[in-house]
């Protein structure tokens, strides 16, 4: 089959979701192209196992100090070149669209008549999953930003629904595996905390975490150009390799409350601290979930007796979530695209949660609405 992956790329969960499937829809035996779309072609970083793939402006959002701003968001936005980037995409070759949550190649399927799927967690979104009040803009964004003619909903729990687990790209340690935290595999090295908040100010991470001296932390940010300190903090640039290895071996992580990075946490068994970014429905109704359910620790400002109260909570377990892309390529192949509930039954058996885990009043997964 010929594939067009639209991925959106204004946060690197899309991407490492892309990641994971790559591999799997070519050993299947589809051509696959690639379009990402919401960052300039040089802000992206280890792309080469997406071959080929392209770049479109698509549609972004304006983000300052932790919050979306949607008039500046609004203002920005150019519709005539966005549906020029529509209508220019070839689609005669494709038999399928698969996008997570990427408005150009939805769109372009829409258009040309093709058949689409919306691989992404805000496919979640369409069940009534937990959620924190939107505004009608929020609720029109997330029907018409990236239609599709088919959804594949992704989440932490089922809620009784036929959505998905976590789509993680395992390591060789096998899902939900974590490797020893940093000061338990040297025996004297102190424990440390992985921070990647790349919509807050560096200054006000800094603010924050700098007084902070019973643990290490080892701070992404997507600004920092060359690994360096600042005032005890050491700050380091993007980069997969380096963030995974400091992921796999740290006792925590403070992150925004996108989904692919908590999901990663979770099947490491790291502690999770998630802050929101404010003005933002799908961030806002995660770390709703994610406190619901026992499986993090949120907050709505970055404040130093925040973090404290979180670095004294006990350690993490892990959540067991099975390596779904396997299953999902195969699902893709048949070609029963509305049929989804089997598939979700199948591999929500596989997920083991921890002792502290709290159950949500639900159906069984894959019941539907």
């Amino acid at each position: 089959m010929r594939i067009l992956y639209g991925v959106q790329g204004t946060g690197n969960g899309h991407v490492s979701r892309a990641r994971a499937m790559a591999p799997q829809l070519a050993a299947a035996g589809h051509q696959v192209d690639f379009v990402f779309s919401g960052r300039p072609a040089e802000a992206y970083f280890d792309m080469a196992e997406f071959g080929d793939w392209r770049v479109c402006d698509g549609v972004t959002f304006v983000v300052e100090g932790g919050r979306v701003r949607l008039w500046r968001s609004a203002a920005q936005l150019r519709l005539g070149r966005w549906w020029r980037e529509v209508s220019g995409l070839p689609m005669e070759p494709y038999d399928l669209v698969i996008t997570d949550f990427e408005p150009v190649t939805a769109w372009a399927a829409r258009r040309a008549g093709i058949p689409s799927i919306n691989l992404s967690h805000q496919a979640a979104f369409s069940y009534p999953v937990p959620r924190m009040a939107g505004s009608r803009i929020t609720r029109a964004l997330l029907r018409h930003y990236a239609p599709s003619s088919h959804r594949v909903g992704l989440h932490w729990h089922h809620f009784g629904l036929p959505i998905l687990p976590p789509l993680i790209q395992h390591s060789e340690d096998g899902p939900g595996v974590g490797r020893p935290s940093c000061a338990a595999a040297a025996g004297t090295e102190r424990p440390f905390i992985v921070v990647y908040l790349p919509f807050e100010r560096r200054a006000e991470i800094e603010r924050v975490l700098a007084p902070l001296r019973q643990v290490d932390f080892v701070c992404y940010h997507p600004e920092v150009a060359a690994d360096a300190n600042t005032h005890g903090l050491p700050w380091r640039r993007l980069s997969r390799e380096g963030f995974q290895r400091d992921l796999r071996r740290a006792d925590g992580v403070i992150c925004n409350a996108g989904f692919e990075l908590p999901s990663e946490a979770l099947s490491l068994g790291r502690k999770l601290l998630v802050k929101p970014l404010a003005g933002q429905f799908e961030q806002l109704s995660n770390a709703l979930a994610l406190e619901r359910l026992g499986l993090a620790t949120r907050t709505l400002a970055l404040e130093r007796e925040a973090v404290e109260r979180w670095l004294a909570l006990p350690p993490a377990e892990p959540v067991s979530y099975p390596a779904i892309a396997p299953a999902l390529v195969d699902w893709i192949g048949r070609g029963r695209w509305g049929e989804v509930e089997d598939l979700a039954r199948g591999l929500w058996a596989q997920v083991r949660f921890p002792s502290y885990f709290r159950e949500p009043a639900q159906g069984r997964p894959g019941a539907g609405l």
